[in-house]
This record gives C-alpha cells, sequence and structure tokens, in this order.
C-alpha cells in the first residue's frame, strides 16, 4: 500500500460495524471456550480419575495429563493445510464436533487406555480451535481493533479454564482431610464426580457447533480462492462499501500471482513459508509460541493438586484455591484486552516476562523456605496475574497477525505446533522435575526461561498495534 492512502484507510475502518464483528468474532471465540474448559478441567479431576485407575507412577501421572497434548499437535498440524483447502469456518465447525463427542468418551471411560484415546480426540479439537479461532478473526477485524478482537479468544479461554474450575469445585464433595486413598475411591467423587466434570464440556461444544453455522466464511481466505464477491460482501458488512474496496485491495495486492487452473499450491506455499524473508517470521513466531508454554504458569492450573498440596492447602482448600486463581485470570485478561490495541503488544510481553521472572524466584524461596497458606496463594495470583495481562492473550494475537496472507494458514499451523510440542514438554516434565529437585528448583528454572524471553522480546519483535495485516506484511517481509 502506498504511504499516501493509510490516513484516508484509518478513518474509513473507525466506522466498522461494531455489533456484526463483535458478534462474529465472539461466536469463534467460543473455540477458546471450550479450549479452556477441557484443557483445566483435568486438574480439578485429577485427584479421582489417578485412584479410579490406579495411576501411581511419575510417568502415569504425567501421560494422563499430557496425553491430550498428542491430538493438540495432530489438530494443529493439520489446521493449516485443511483449512486452506475447506476454510476456516468448516473446521472450526469440525473442532466443535470433536468437542462435543470426546467430552462424553472421556466421561464414560470405563479403562484408562479408552481415556486416554478420549483425551487425545478432545486434544485435535483443542489443536484446530486453538489455531483456527485467532486466525479467523485476525482475518475479519479492522485494524484498529485487531488485537481487542483477538483476545477475545483468550478471553473466553480463561472464561472456558474459570468455568472448568468453578464445575469442579461444585461438583466434587467435600472430602475429609485425612481421607485414604480407598476411601476417595469409594466416593462420590472417586465414582461419578470426576466423570459429570468432563461430561459437561459436551453443553458449550453444541452452542459452539450450532452458532458457527451462522457466521461468514474468512474474508481473506475468500479473497485468496479468488472469490471476491463474497469477500467484499464481507468486508462491506464489516465496515461500509469504501473500507470494502480498500481492504480487497490490499489483500489481493498480497496473494501470490495464480496459476492458469487456478487452483492452490500447498507446495509452493510450504516453499515461501521458508524462504528467507518468511523464515525469519516463522522463526520469531515459534520462539514466542514456546516461550508462552515454557514460562510455566500451565503447570499452575494443570498440576494445582501438587502446587496447593506443597503450600499445605488439603484437596477442599485446593479447589476452591483454583476457581480464585481462575477469577484473577479472567479479570487480568480483561485489563489485557483494554490495553493491548493502546500499550501494544511488545510493552505488555516485557512487563509479562519481567513480572513472572521475579515472582517465580520470591516463590521458590517461599517453597524452600516452607511457607504455607495466604502467602504462598498470593505469590500464585501475582503470577497468573502477570500472565493474564501479558503473554497470554498476546502471543496469539502477534502470531496470528505476524504471517502474510498468503501463508497465514500453514505458517499458524507451524507456530501453534510448536506451542503444543513445548506444551506437552512442559506438562510431562513437571512432575519428574518437581519429584527429582522439589517446587522451588523447578520455579527457578521457569524464572530462568522468563528472562531469557525478556532478552528475546526487547531485542527481535516488533510494534504491530494499530497496523493493516498487509501493512504488517511489508514491513516484516
Amino acid at each position: 500500500m502506498v504511504p499516501d492512502s493509510k490516513p484516508e484507510l484509518a478513518v474509513v475502518q473507525a466506522s466498522y460495524n461494531k455489533t456484526y464483528t463483535y458478534a462474529i468474532s465472539a461466536v469463534a471465540a467460543m473455540g477458546g471456550l471450550l479450549f479452556g474448559y477441557d484443557w483445566v478441567v483435568i486438574g480439578g479431576a485429577k485427584p479421582f480419575y489417578e485412584k479410579f485407575f490406579h495411576l501411581t507412577a511419575a510417568w502415569q501421572q504425567g501421560w494422563a495429563m499430557s496425553c491430550a497434548l498428542a491430538g493438540c499437535l495432530v489438530g494443529a498440524l493439520i489446521s493449516g493445510t485443511l483449512s486452506d483447502r475447506f476454510g476456516r469456518k468448516r473446521l472450526l465447525i469440525v473442532s466443535a464436533l470433536l468437542f462435543g463427542v470426546s467430552s462424553l468418551a472421556t466421561a464414560l471411560a470405563g479403562s484408562f487406555s479408552h481415556f486416554v484415546v478420549a483425551r487425545i480426540s478432545g486434544g485435535v479439537g483443542i489443536g484446530l480451535a486453538s489455531s483456527l479461532s485467532p486466525m479467523y478473526i485476525a482475518e475479519l477485524a479492522p485494524a484498529q481493533v485487531r488485537g481487542k478482537l483477538v483476545s477475545l479468544n483468550q478471553l473466553t479461554i480463561v472464561s472456558g479454564i474459570l468455568l472448568a474450575q468453578f464445575i469442579n469445585w461444585a461438583i466434587a464433595r467435600p472430602v475429609p482431610a485425612d481421607a485414604t486413598a480407598l476411601q476417595i475411591l469409594n466416593s462420590w467423587n472417586g465414582q461419578l464426580g470426576w466423570r459429570w466434570m468432563f461430561g459437561v464440556t459436551a453443553i458449550p461444544a453444541a452452542l459452539f457447533f450450532f452458532c458457527m453455522f451462522a457466521v461468514p466464511e474468512s474474508p481473506r481466505w475468500l479473497a485468496g480462492k479468488r472469490r471476491e464477491w463474497e469477500a467484499r460482501r464481507i468486508l462491506a458488512r464489516i465496515g461500509g462499501e469504501e473500507y470494502s474496496a480498500q481492504a480487497l485491495a490490499e489483500i489481493e495486492a498480497s496473494l501470490p500471482v495464480q496459476s492458469e487452473g487456478g487452483h492452490t499450491r500447498s507446495r509452493s506455499e510450504l516453499a515461501a513459508l521458508f524462504d528467507p524473508r518468511a523464515l525469519k517470521i516463522l522463526l520469531l513466531a515459534i520462539v514466542l509460541a514456546v516461550f508462552q508454554q515454557w514460562c510455566g504458569i500451565n503447570v499452575i492450573f494443570n498440576y494445582a493438586e501438587e502446587v496447593f498440596s506443597a503450600a499445605g492447602y488439603n484437596i477442599s482448600g485446593i479447589l476452591f484455591d483454583i476457581v480464585v486463581t481462575g477469577a484473577v485470570n479472567l479479570v487480568f485478561t480483561i485489563v489485557a484486552i483494554a490495553m493491548v490495541d493502546k500499550a501494544g503488544r511488545r510493552f505488555l510481553m516485557l512487563v509479562g516476562s519481567a513480572g513472572l521472572a521475579m515472582t517465580y524466584i520470591v516463590l521458590g524461596i517461599g517453597y524452600h523456605r516452607g511457607s504455607h497458606g495466604f502467602y504462598m496463594l498470593l505469590l500464585v495470583v501475582a503470577a497468573i496475574a502477570c500472565y493474564a495481562m501479558s503473554l497470554a492473550p498476546v502471543t496469539w494475537v502477534v502470531i496470528a497477525e505476524i504471517f502474510p496472507n498468503r501463508i497465514r494458514g500453514i505458517g499458524m499451523s507451524f507456530a501453534v505446533s510448536s506451542l503444543w510440542i513445548a506444551s506437552f514438554i512442559l506438562t510431562y516434565t513437571f512432575p519428574l522435575l518437581n519429584h527429582s529437585f522439589g517446587p522451588a528448583v523447578t520455579f527457578w528454572i521457569y524464572s530462568g526461561i522468563c528472562v531469557l524471553g525478556f532478552v528475546f522480546i526487547q531485542y527481535r519483535l516488533p510494534e504491530t498495534k494499530g497496523k493493516t495485516l498487509e501493512e504488517i506484511e511489508q514491513e516484516l517481509t
């Protein structure tokens, strides 16, 4: 785009159809709600399904927690190719169906192997939704509110997390502090409670499934398929005819020249992704995605029992504390949504990295000294607040907007696949690190990773707020 056109486009964008744009973004972001619920519900169910399936070894506990990540990786890997071929909308509908079926299958699991297969199937749905929901929103959002709208996906993720934490707390019946493993196994929680925790996911999954039929396809995907009239119509409904014409002209200028047959060339897209100019974008996205996981915060959600048990809480207290952390996560995600298009992506990620590094140091000292109770809960809450207002939502915003139009699908696929590989490593290794070195050293390791992340963001992450996807593409390539 020529420089003189930027102010004019900004004026046109200012009059976008807020109700329509927010509505379709909210529907797409429901994938995040299911992602968050399915991702965290296992933390509250963990003390009970472990007793039911007699999981005692660290590797069994780690595999039960992390097996869904294998499905997440599969879902993320196939999301780019399939969404480029069939569209973002259809794949999001498939992810909703997988969420519903897998939640019921997990709830009805009669053996550990059945449980694992169901969790992996649900993971495929998570992998699809985690890649496609932010990408879909980024592809239809006007530039000046893109950060806010993509962050809606993170808001629904943390809403799903809070919902799962509340449902777990509401379903679980009080457990005496001196209850034996056999008593827990034979209790309501050990026989039926944990099944209801997983099965409830089918309700929002059905809602997501039916609502997705009412939203349009991504206008940038349509333009890439040379369905310009449909893309123009959707863009016009978002921002009016003038905005539609200008946005479509920018989108078409960023697309490669089509071959005579008009076919999509997946091999050329892969080659374009590894072109030196695009490769630096891919590496930036991968490092940010891996860092979002290796900063360590997700162990607090996935291994809440171990984290809070080490801080002196019993099972009933743990479930209540999990709800508290979920509420804090939600509140500070709202703070991030309010700030991301004002303060910028880079500033928030630097603040979050530094805040987590310092909080983990103090948290590790607390574990090392045997501190218990409210002091430790306060530190955990502080870490979650830092993460929720920075790395959690902003990483999704950045990786959804930095890839060029022609390779966004496959680029997001690679980046999100890297995120789930990193998440698998984090989730699988936490019990091993915790048993080998204790929680203090484990959190100090995460602190060191946060310092490295701060340095990388300081020197390698450009600011992207307020720019169209096509302007970002021109600057980065």
